[in-house]
């Protein structure tokens, strides 16, 4: 090959020498090698600061790269196609590519609440093409001059150390940059140890029993790893979901007055430790960091109190088991740099938002598993037993709502169409929702672009917690909540699986007619109709739900009642309720939540799905016409109650509940108590009776039904 001209070669030679090349070259290398490294290598706090910095030297890059490359062209624009230009075409298309699309991924992370991955498998893609067009056209032109004259092979030999020594320079200094940032950051250090005087009182192997909850390393980890749960919610990511969460059951599951009471009392019989047992559910935070300890103030710490089951310490469960008592296993993430940072310095907040959005992939591994799709993941909780390390005695079951529902008629095992799960009624979808982890691919029904998340609201039965905690936007969950305790919750993903109506829905069956005298027979049948467990469920011990009947006659005045509550809001003797009466191993009646003394019950009733129960009662219709004498129709033996012209009877059948009973509200507060639990009607039913004088009445009507609503 003959030499090139003078000229040529000069221009050559002054495009490696050229600084804007060799920034260009320093730039491009260390972000093809980031870019491998951030894709390749596992998380750590070094590649979370590459992301930084190759997001940086990213932007820096695109003004010199367009400056250089026009230059470029001129310079060469006239030269033949060879396999070394066409390579370098590829590069500057590749290149452009891979510019746009990190320019796209970049504004996405820094604006919005997530990336595109189509951008991103663009950005990927476009990175490996750059690489495989970049190192063949540069190293062709690099071997090249070996064919050339010794006086033109010395001149681009030089210009080409030049321009690699200053491509390596510039490389190793952003490397340089980059792991000094790193070294230089003082992340937050968890202190994962249980505290000096922390008592195994049921071995070392053992220290969190009598909770089945457990860690992955078997020791403590520090609350304020698995709190923050108000920084999901920051520059929109989880903002809706961390506003449902706040109000919800599992958020105030550890300042829940009522809890906060019985834990104490727990503690006074039996000691701090055996407060364990409840913390696993109720108070993971303070039971991991070892704070149900002696002298602890109300046996937990600041981050449990406030957060109760936070956000990590429910999405960082790697294993469940549905023996229930807690029985699961916590192995909190790592946290992303500047998420944990103290005080809310614009700075921290901003890095700590774009890293999780700019490089998602351990954020979404860590916190997403398909193990929270199960009802099996629901039961580790919500499934509970005491055995003789809490009761002395032996094993009894408690709550179960998770056997409720495998053995329900909810339960298809191969049939999602059918089936109907936890998270289906307690995390209903949401539509549309600018969540950024809305759509799931794994439901049968769903796919990754539908637009819908599941409710974090996590709607139980707590019609009255909420509220008397003063939590901000209390009284409308307890809305939301009472609307769906009665039904009126519409939940299209399971409609065509279940009847229209109410959860409970009532009938009140009366005879049309009753002759004046006579006995009036009522029965009211209560179905279990759409709860996926027992109705009712959970602590039946201080749970109520009781059917409420009301007679009253043309005037308003009332002939019988029952079910009614009396001035210190009991319900009165003789009604019919709905809930269980433990005892403990002397007889004695289980009246204060005390279940670690608990060994079995003298009394239950509640409902299995699908199934029906009837309550029954008789009163005699007012058997003198246009007397105004005193007529005794109460259940209660002190009230007498005046008809006069009873042409027509008004029944009204409802089914009421409440969370918690009158006696252990005025045992936790003080029987000078005003508060009460507020009641919920969840159906009713009414029926009007004719009253007939005494020789027209029948005595044996044939029995018709009022529908429930």
């Amino acid at each position: 090959m003959t030499d090139l001209s003078q000229s040529a070669v000069a221009a050559r030679s002054e495009e490696w020498r050229s600084k804007l090349s060799i920034m260009v070259g320093g730039l491009l290398v260390f972000e093809s090698l980031t870019g491998l490294a951030i894709y390749l290598l596992p998380f750590s706090l070094p590649i979370q600061f590459t992301v930084l910095v190759h997001t940086a030297a990213g932007l820096v890059f695109i003004i010199p790269y367009i400056i250089y490359q026009i230059r470029h062209w001129v310079v060469y624009r006239h030269a033949p196609m060879t396999h070394v230009k066409l390579t370098g075409y590829l590069s500057l298309i590749v290149t452009l590519i891979c510019g746009l699309s990190g320019v796209v991924r970049t504004v996405q992370a820094a604006l919005g609440t997530r990336i595109s991955y189509a951008w991103e498998l663009v950005h990927i893609i476009s990175t490996f093409a750059l690489i495989a067009c970049a190192v063949p056209h540069i190293a062709a032109l690099i071997l090249r001059r070996r064919r050339m004259g010794d006086q033109t092979r010395q001149i681009l030999s030089s210009s080409q150390q030049r321009w690699v020594w200053g491509t390596v320079g510039i490389t190793a200094a952003l490397t340089v940059v980059t792991a000094g940032w790193t070294g230089s950051y003082q992340p937050v250090v968890f202190d994962n140890s249980f505290p000096p005087d922390y008592v195994l009182a049921y071995g070392e192997d053992r220290p969190f029993a009598p909770s089945l909850a457990t860690t992955a390393t078997g020791g403590a980890i520090d609350g304020l790893s698995l709190g923050a749960s108000q920084t999901c919610g920051t520059a929109g990511c989880h903002e809706q979901i961390v506003q449902e969460w706040e109000v919800s059951a599992h958020r105030w599951s550890a300042m829940d007055a009522a809890f906060q009471a019985v834990q104490n009392v727990m503690a006074e019989q039996n000691g701090a430790e055996s407060t364990r047992y409840c913390g696993g559910c109720h108070d993971p935070i303070s039971l991991f960091s070892g704070t149900k300890n002696i002298f602890t103030e109300n046996l937990t710490n600041l981050i449990g109190y406030q957060e109760g089951v936070s956000c990590i310490s429910c999405h960082a469960i790697k294993e469940t088991d549905f023996k229930g008592n807690a029985n699961y296993t916590m192995s909190p993430p790592e946290r992303y740099a500047f998420e944990l940072e103290e005080g809310d310095g614009a700075g921290s907040v901003f890095l700590r938002d774009f890293l999780i959005r700019a490089y998602p992939e351990y954020h979404v591994e860590s916190l997403s598993h398909r193990l929270f799709k199960s009802p099996e993941f629901c039961a580790a909780c919500h499934k509970q037993f005491i055995d003789s390390e809490t009761n002395r005695v032996g094993w009894v079951q408690l709550q179960n709502q998770y056997d409720n529902w495998h053995k329900s008629r909810w339960n298809h095992p191969g049939d999602p169409t059918s089936t109907i799960k936890c998270r289906e009624c307690h995390m209903p979808l949401i539509s549309p929702s600018t969540e950024p982890g809305s759509g799931d691919a794994l439901d049968y029904n769903r796919d990754a672009d539908d637009g819908m998340r599941r409710s974090h609201r996590f709607l139980g039965a707590n019609q009255f917690m909420s509220a008397l905690l003063n939590l901000p936007g209390g009284e409308e969950q307890i809305r939301l909540t009472e609307r769906w305790m009665r039904g009126d919750i519409e939940i299209p993903e399971s409609a065509h699986k279940w009847t229209e109506g109410p959860v409970v829905p009532i009938e009140l069956i009366t005879p049309d007619e009753a002759g004046a005298g006579d006995e009036i027979a009522l029965r009211v049948r209560i179905t279990n109709n759409k709860a996926g467990h027992d109705f009712p469920t959970g602590p039946l011990d201080i749970i109520q739900a009781w059917v409420e009947i009301t007679v009253t006659d043309h005037r308003g005045e009332r002939v019988f009642e029952t079910g009614t509550l009396d001035e210190d809001n009991f319900i009165k003797p003789g009604s019919f309720i709905f809930k269980a009466e433990p005892v403990d191993q002397y007889g004695n009646l289980i009246d204060r939540h005390n279940l670690w003394e608990m060994v079995g019950v003298h009394f239950k009733r509640s409902l299995f799905p699908g199934f029906a129960d009837e309550a029954e009662f008789t009163f005699s219709c007012p058997s003198v016409l246009g007397t105004d004498a005193p007529i005794k129709q109460s259940l209660d033996e002190d009230v007498f109650l005046i008809v006069e012209r009873p042409g027509s009877l008004h029944v009204t059948a409802k089914l009421q509940y409440r969370t918690i009973d009158q006696y252990l509200l005025d045992f936790l507060t003080g029987e000078d108590t005003e508060l009460s639990t507020p009641v919920t009607t969840l159906s009713e039913a009414s029926r009007t009776i004719r009253v007939l004088p005494p020789s027209m009445g029948m005595t044996n009507p044939a029995s018709q039904i009022g529908q429930g609503s």
